[in-house]
């Protein structure tokens, strides 16, 4: 806290808690595998007392919103969060931002669903960590002050839904954990990240995403209670039309195709992909690469599909399955996945 400063102006930051490794205590201090076995969590409340640090820089106001694992976390927990985070915007215009604890596994869905569904220009930015925190060198401490620096930050506005782990700020709709166990496992691949919480207590920006997001959303999900299905389809040498073709089966509205390359995939599987549609399943072409761009060949042109831009399939899949709230016209979906 700068000399002279007092609590009260200090800005107010809400930190919400979800769940996950961040939040889990294991068995030892040297549990770094099983610690999600025993289902033992410490609440936000419990996470605060123990980086009394973030009291310099932020008033800090604790909400526990759920507490479990991020292979638990499911649409409903979106909705409720994204409700939830534009109450507190709508209901305390003094609040500089919200900072979200969550798991790992799903950290970057949730972080996007938010980034499309939050309708406030002010700093929303979503945490966890590799390492539970009861572990010897846990990311849990540093990885939760770095994230109330940011929502506190005049700096972060404007800038979408942010992510920070390992002192790197990256954008929700680019971010995706990329190692299974390393601290260094959120990247934005090719584009690269947006800036640093760095150790001068600085929280430093280079770039700013660039889609529309947050306050500009034409998205409104303050009165649903549930989202429409999509599924996805992974495509591999190999790969017929059964999944296609099954989703459309089971009634569901859309299909993400996560395919090979610039998302081209074999011809059996294509074909399940054009029989889905014709069933009236709206399909999404993705590609699993990592990095690039789904362009509107003529095939995909002339057969319907929506492509998806450089979005990874998961992130197609939240876009559609907000797109299909508003309309179910293919031109509309395609100028959503250009938008955002």
């Amino acid at each position: 806290m700068t000399s002279g400063a007092s609590p009260s102006s200090l800005p107010r930051v809400y930190v919400i808690g979800t769940g996950g490794t961040i939040s889990t205590v294991g068995e030892s201090r040297s549990d770094y595998i099983n610690y999600s076995y025993g289902n033992r969590h410490l609440t936000i409340q419990q996470m605060l007392e123990r980086v009394p640090e973030v009291n310099a820089f932020a008033q800090v106001e604790p909400e526990q919103l759920i507490n479990v694992g991020s292979t638990e976390v499911a649409p409903p927990h979106w909705l409720q969060l994204a409700q939830r985070i534009n109450q507190i915007f709508r209901g305390d215009t003094e609040a500089a931002g919200v900072a979200v604890t969550h798991g790992t596994a799903t950290l970057e869905e949730t972080a996007y669903f938010l980034n499309l569904t939050v309708r406030s220009s002010k700093p929303v930015v979503v945490t966890g960590a590799m390492r539970p925190a009861s572990g010897l060198g846990t990311d849990s401490d540093v990885n939760l002050i770095d994230a109330v620096r940011i929502a506190a930050s005049s700096n972060a506005a404007g800038r979408g839904v942010l992510t920070v782990l390992n002192n790197e700020i990256q954008a929700a709709r680019d971010v995706t954990k990329s190692n299974s166990y390393r601290l260094e496992t959120f990247r934005s691949n090719e584009l690269g990240f947006l800036g640093y919480a760095d150790s001068d207590e600085q929280v430093v920006f280079y770039r700013t995403p660039t889609r529309t997001h947050t306050a500009d959303s034409e998205f409104d999900v303050s009165s649903l209670s549930e989202l429409p299905r999509v599924e996805i389809a992974y495509a591999y040498a190999g790969a017929d039309g059964l999944v296609p073709r099954a989703v459309a089966g089971a009634g569901v509205p859309g299909l993400v195709a996560a395919g090979l390359g610039s998302g081209g995939s074999s011809p059996e599987f294509m074909r399940g992909l054009k029989d889905a549609q014709e069933r009236g399943v709206r399909v999404v072409i993705a590609s699993q690469t990592g990095n690039g761009r789904v362009m509107r060949t003529r095939r995909f042109s002339e057969d319907g599909y929506v492509v998806a831009d450089n979005l990874a399939p998961k992130k197609a899949r939240i876009l559609l399955m907000l797109a299909l709230t508003v309309t179910d016209d293919a031109g509309e979906i395609q100028r959503m996945m250009l938008n955002y």
